[in-house]
């Protein structure tokens, strides 16, 4: 059975017989919920009011690349859901195919595709084999997109043998099937291996086993590689750490507030003030800049986090029953 959840600025479909969660949504635009310097915007972002959206600017879809997760993150409801397996090729391009017709877009100047609704993406080679074959095909069949730009993010997961080799294989595709028009996002959450261990339920590598796996990724083209810290202010952030841990020529820093999933909330962890103020990420943005990294902070709006559309949540998770 398959139901819609209209947001504020897309839609959340879900397939209870598939066991699949996948979404899109049109974006407010950077200049009004990131700050990233180097990219010329400068502006502090104390709150993100609700606005209208313009698909024909840009275009999210959110797809997910499991049936739940394996992972047990503190932080996600995905595995609320339980883990079903992979999400096959045919179904990853199912999912694509329905945002965009259910959209109703024609034409669009960036289509973002995240493969972070539910599952960890490096877990499914099915992921890599789609984007690197599929998507463009699929999009440009459908629709008119000046920019395709998908997004692997990875938690890093340490019993997947195959990890480091799928993510030596997306950067690949990022920089030559893609021309570097494609992301790599790694969730380290802290540069603390006990704080993230517990963030992790001990599920993901140490920092320094990540530290070395960058080490063998080839110089991105394009954007660099993200680090991706979604912060509280329990949230441990040394920069000096993360340049031991990280080479700044291949990664940039992000910056967001811990999304306001039912796990989250349960188990205490919100980024207070963070979507009224910006004081919670200029104490971490501000030591990063002085270390000479590039930050970007990327803050949702409330009614965004309200809708449920953010990384994280499962809606799903209250429909199935284990």
């Amino acid at each position: 059975m398959i139901k819609k959840i209209v947001t504020r600025t897309g839609c959340v479909i879900y397939d209870t017989e598939k066991v699949l969660e996948y979404l899109y949504v049109s974006d407010y635009g950077k200049q009004y919920n990131i700050k990233a310097d180097f990219l010329g915007y400068t502006k502090k972002i104390h709150g993100v009011e609700h606005r209208e959206t313009d698909m024909s600017e840009k275009l999210v879809v959110t797809i997910s690349t499991q049936r739940g997760c394996p992972m047990h993150c503190m932080f996600c409801d995905c595995p609320k859901v339980g883990y079903r397996g992979n999400v096959s090729r045919e179904e990853l391009a199912e999912e694509v195919l329905n945002c965009v017709k259910e959209s109703g877009c024609t034409y669009t100047k960036r289509f973002n595709l995240h493969l972070a609704r539910m599952g960890e993406p490096s877990f499914n080679e099915n992921v890599l084999s789609f984007v690197q074959y599929d998507l463009r095909t699929l999009v440009n069949a459908n629709m008119k997109a000046d920019v395709i730009h998908p997004v692997f993010t990875t938690m890093l997961p340490k019993n997947n043998k195959y990890l480091k080799d799928r993510i030596i294989r997306w950067c690949d595709i990022k920089n030559y099937d893609y021309e570097g028009e494609a992301g790599l996002q790694l969730s380290i959450n802290s540069t603390n291996d006990h704080q993230r261990n517990v963030l992790f339920r001990n599920c993901s590598l140490s920092l320094n086993e990540i530290s070395e796996l960058a080490k063998e990724l080839p110089t991105p083209k394009g954007r660099r590689y993200t680090l991706n810290f979604p912060v509280t202010t329990k949230t441990i952030l040394e920069p000096k750490e993360l340049s031991r841990l990280f080479d700044k020529d291949k990664f940039i820093v992000k910056i967001t507030p811990i999304h306001e999933t039912h796990e989250a909330q349960m188990n205490g962890i919100t980024t207070e003030t963070g979507y009224y103020s910006y004081d919670v990420y200029e104490r971490f943005e501000n030591p990063l800049l002085d270390e000479g990294w590039q930050v970007i902070v990327f803050i949702p709006s409330k009614e965004e986090d309200e809708d449920r559309i953010t990384c994280g949540n499962a809606l799903i998770s209250e429909t199935l029953k284990h």
